[in-house]
């Protein structure tokens, strides 16, 4: 079986210092761009983070300070990663709740203008849990019949979402072979940010997803409590929500203007 594609679409997975989407960063990256003929382009990158790699997370994927301490940084890599991923959808395992959300932090941290509007996203793991609910490894073991010997290793976790992505459109005839309509499926909820904290309503209007806020308009909250949109830009939230959220101000200035 071969992806329904009408543009490329990149297959990535990140192995990073830690869990906090704001404050860890990338130590390896792949990506597997598939495209719409059915060729396959597949590269790998070790990453200098800038910042040590705990031992515990280290013991995870194996990768060390000294292995990357030569290694280019992100910075030095992004304008090639974005190069790559530009005008093409994106998917991975867990990808929409973590992958896009740390890459999109390191991609405005090396000061390119990441944005995610014009693309969809496939999370294989949300299909996956909403079918199976296992692991990476039991996933690829129940949709492929192998094992996945090397996890945690980005090259291999990225080969084997894709794989698994084709199974699961093998054994679900009601996932349909298409890009925007599997991102739909797959997505836990519209969000605006990747990280949730900004959402859409059944209306389409941005509201906030969590806090005490929560569900409330965005745009009602800032025009009450103009104290709140500082208190976001300042407190311990990705840039991409901060990017959100003042382009989301900035049009409500606009609209006023004009």
């Amino acid at each position: 079986m071969e992806l329904n594609l009408n543009r490329p679409i990149c297959f990535f997975d990140l192995e990073t210092t830690g869990v906090n989407v704001a404050k860890d960063r990338i130590v390896e990256i792949s990506i597997l761009k598939v495209f719409p003929n059915g060729t396959k382009e597949s590269k790998t990158w070790l990453v200098n983070p800038e910042i040590p790699i705990p031992e515990q997370t280290s013991a995870i994927h194996g990768i060390s300070n000294e292995k990357v301490a030569n290694e280019p940084t992100f910075k030095e890599l992004s304008k090639e990663i974005y190069a790559i991923i530009q005008n093409c959808d994106l998917a991975g395992f867990n990808s929409d709740r973590f992958d896009i959300p740390l890459l999109a932090e390191e991609m405005l941290r090396a000061e390119v203008d990441f944005d995610l509007k014009n693309m969809v996203s496939v999370d294989v793991q949300t299909i996956f849990h909403k079918m199976e609910k296992r692991t990476l490894e039991a996933a690829y073991r129940f949709y492929c019949d192998k094992d996945l010997t090397d996890a945690h290793s980005a090259e291999a976790d990225t080969n084997a979402t894709y794989e698994v992505l084709l199974g699961q459109l093998e054994r679900y005839p009601e996932l349909e072979n298409d890009i925007k309509k599997l991102a739909a499926f797959s997505s836990h909820k519209r969000t605006v940010d990747f990280a949730g904290f900004i959402v859409l309503d059944e209306d389409d209007n941005e509201i906030f997803g969590f806090g005490k806020h929560k569900g409330k308009k965005v745009l009602d909250v800032l025009d009450k409590e103009p104290g709140y949109f500082s208190w976001l830009l300042n407190a311990d939230f990705p840039r991409y929500t901060k990017k959100v959220l003042t382009q989301i101000k900035l049009s409500k200035l606009n609209t006023k203007l004009s």
